[in-house]
């Protein structure tokens, strides 16, 4: 059999029953990022457009039939914004050599740090032949780089195989060890660091704050406003603009509000906080949070308490919450290394990462060795 890999300018081009049953592979967790509602709601809204600097450029890999053989989602990239795998200073490296490092390819969700499949197939010949086939569009097309970010463990060894280099990051997740509430959670925990949270928990609705927990049909309208202007709010304050617009919320209430937890914190009639998370098969993923009022300690609580709480309700294995942010360490987010994999076009350009990359994944590791002393849990017999 013979196969083609082609690139699309939009994933309606494919469509959701093409798309999702490639996303929803048998015996992987199902992810809520990787789906058609999610991925369309980005490009549908215009948070993903040429405009803001993502232009679709999913890759379809056919046989001589046309019939599809997988997917990979895939974006031209003006910049590198909303990715949360920092490569400033390379593109600043290779423009002051002379080279040019924009626009690059990019597989992965915008705006979404976390780890997921960037193949969408089955079998090992049809992944191998859509990430040759990105690195092959690279150099016809004059294009500096491809990288694969947030990679699974397993697919990032695959691509360090293949050639391409290999970086290493890492995020706070909370496991579930099997907890049956979270006062279990709790016990497991140092006396101090058990106090610290009841005593956070308690503070962060003192001010007359009530949580509500809302999925599904519960999600109205009139919530995506309030939401939107705490995510706004935050966006404002850290870089500037929103990656989001309000449209795209709306999308993802009307197609896939069951996957969606919001926790939204009301005071004296009116809404002042809320977080977004989305819900997977096996874990709860913490996105954006906002908040108008000044109320210590609420955004732990959540952010990461409400969360914890979620995932042991309903049996997932973890809560990811996002990148950075050393003080959820003592909140019983561990740390935990994730992966990318980089195709630089450019042999003695690629050969200096590499170089750097060698050094990094070993400060990385060190780092996690180092914070993980500080772990919350009590020390536990051998």
């Amino acid at each position: 059999m013979t196969w083609q890999v082609k690139a699309v300018q939009g994933i309606a081009e494919i469509g959701p029953e093409v798309w999702d049953p490639f996303a929803e592979q048998e015996g992987v967790p199902r992810d809520p990022f990787l789906s058609y509602a999610f991925l369309n709601a980005l490009e549908a809204s215009g948070s993903v457009s040429s405009e803001t600097g993502w232009m679709p450029y999913h890759l379809v890999l056919e046989d001589d039939q046309a019939n599809p053989l997988g997917l990979m989602p895939l974006y031209v990239k003006g910049h590198s914004q909303g990715e949360y795998i920092f490569d400033y200073s390379w593109a600043d490296a290779l423009e002051r050599a002379g080279g040019r490092y924009y626009p690059k390819l990019l597989s992965a969700v915008p705006f979404t740090p976390v780890t997921g499949r960037r193949v969408l197939t089955s079998d090992a010949r049809y992944e191998g032949a859509l990430v040759a086939g990105a690195a092959q569009m690279a150099e016809e097309l004059n294009i500096s780089s491809v990288h694969l970010n947030f990679l699974d463990e397993t697919a990032w060894r695959r691509r360090g195989d293949e050639g391409w280099l290999l970086r290493t990051h890492k995020q706070y997740h909370w496991q579930n060890e099997g907890f049956g509430s979270f006062e279990e959670f709790l016990s497991y925990l140092s006396s101090k660091k058990r106090k610290n949270i009841k005593r956070e928990r308690k503070l962060s609705v003192a001010g007359g704050v009530t949580i509500e927990c809302l999925t599904g049909r519960d999600i109205l309208e009139s919530h995506w406003d309030a939401f939107y202007r705490f995510y706004t709010d935050t966006s404002s304050r850290k870089w500037g603009s929103a990656y989001l617009n309000r449209a795209f919320f709306s999308l993802i209430g009307e197609t896939m509000a069951d996957s969606i937890l919001l926790v939204m914190c009301r005071r004296e009639g009116r809404y002042v906080a809320g977080a977004i998370n989305f819900i997977g098969g096996d874990c709860l993923f913490g996105r954006n949070w906002g908040c108008i009022e000044d109320h210590p300690f609420l955004h732990f609580e959540v952010c990461y308490y409400q969360a914890i709480e979620f995932a042991i309700t309903h049996g997932l294995n973890r809560v990811e919450a996002g990148a950075q942010g050393e003080h959820k360490l003592a909140r019983g987010y561990l740390p935990s290394q994730t992966y990318s994999a980089h195709w630089i076009v450019h042999e003695g350009f690629r050969e200096a990462v590499g170089r750097y990359l060698d050094q990094e994944r070993g400060h990385i590791a060190e780092e996690i060795d180092y914070l993980e002393q500080f772990s919350p849990f009590k020390a536990r017999s051998s």
